[in-house]
């Protein structure tokens, strides 16, 4: 199959319009016209090679919404016609431990991500989202629920399971007491999400500046981090802290807000962190823990969440031809709150 999308030719290139051609179906596939596509700050890293592991051309793009234009023979749970999604990943190997309970994003041969990763039977380097259409084996589509808007949905596929995936590990629901560190993409679904488990939500901010705009997405409460008297007078007062800010920082100011047994789950930087005190671990068995996205099984259990809550990211919509001016934007963390492409706009 044709398509066009855009494309990092090198890592500091900027993206531009790339010819390719997806795979013929094979019998368990689904071809799927993309109407949306999430923008995620991993694009941003993996375009430019950030993190070492890019191979281009790339197309990035893991937030991914559309419809249906065909299936392949042994396709049961899909039709022409019918509202998707894909997210991060693929292809997994199906087979193991971790596979068969449905975590297939910790597969134990490694998961098949959705761009910049060889396909399991070719070889060939996955191509992403930021494109007109895509072709995805049937275990790893997902049903978008028919209450959800289509256009606002696509962060829900990393932004939202990132953070909904750590929410439910932990058991959040009513009494829960959850802290936020970080009100953009991933903090910004992570309020919304807690809150809309019945959790008590406060977000952790380095300034007042924000206190309305969390209280609008639903947190009960901002805490000023940098502000001694407050932080000493919040001690023992969070269950779990989801910890979404994407670059290295110390994680001691907010140790001590973990109640006995209180866990902090990093979901947005990838690599080193300024080195933590054991005090606070040892004196309050509490915990540093990491999550990455979600199995499909819980990622639909999310899609199928926020259709009943009506809960969805907010948003800002570009056309195709603006990414390379949403990247610059993303890097300066001047958006509102995750950026949504209209694929309409990409020509062919």
């Amino acid at each position: 199959m044709k398509t066009i999308g855009y494309a990092a030719s090198a890592a500091g290139a900027p993206l531009a319009p790339f010819h390719f051609e997806r795979r013929t179906l094979r019998p368990n596939d689904v071809a799927i016209d993309i109407l949306y596509c999430g923008i995620c700050h991993s694009d941003l890293h993996m375009a430019r090679n950030d993190w070492g592991m890019s191979a281009y051309p790339l197309v990035p793009g893991h937030e991914i919404v559309g419809r249906v234009s065909a299936v392949g023979p042994q396709v049961a749970r899909f039709k022409e016609g019918d509202r998707v999604a894909v997210g991060c990943m693929v292809d997994s190997c199906q087979r193991c431990d971790q596979c068969r309970k449905g975590e297939e994003q910790l597969c134990r041969e490694g998961m098949t991500l959705t761009y910049a990763s060889p396909d399991r039977i070719t070889g060939e380097l996955t191509q992403g989202g930021y494109s007109k259409h895509v072709v995805v084996r049937e275990e790893f589509v997902l049903k978008v629920p028919d209450s959800l808007d289509i256009s606002r949905a696509a962060p829900l596929l990393c932004a939202g399971i990132t953070t909904y995936s750590p929410l439910r590990m932990w058991n959040v629901g009513p009494g829960s007491r959850v802290g936020v560190i970080g009100l953009g993409g991933l903090g910004h679904m992570a309020v919304k999400l807690a809150a809309g488990m019945g959790a008590h939500v406060t977000v952790l901010s380095r300034s007042h500046a924000k206190e309305a705009d969390a209280l609008a997405l639903g947190a009960d409460a901002l805490l000023v981090s940098t502000d001694e008297e407050a932080m000493a007078e919040a001690a023992s007062s969070l269950d779990l802290i989801i910890d979404t800010v994407p670059v290295k920082h110390a994680l001691d100011p907010y140790l001590p807000l973990l109640d006995v047994d209180g866990t902090l789950v990093i979901v947005g930087q990838i690599g080193p962190i300024e080195a933590p005190s054991t005090v606070p671990l040892m004196f309050g068995r509490r915990r540093i823990a990491g999550s990455p996205i979600g199995g499909i099984r819980e990622t639909q259990e999310l899609l199928d969440f926020c259709g009943r809550r009506d809960i969805l990211p907010d948003v800002e919509t570009i056309r195709m031809d603006q990414v390379n001016e949403a990247f610059e934007r993303l890097e300066k963390a001047d958006v509102r709150y995750r950026f949504v492409i209209d694929m309409g706009s990409l020509p062919g």
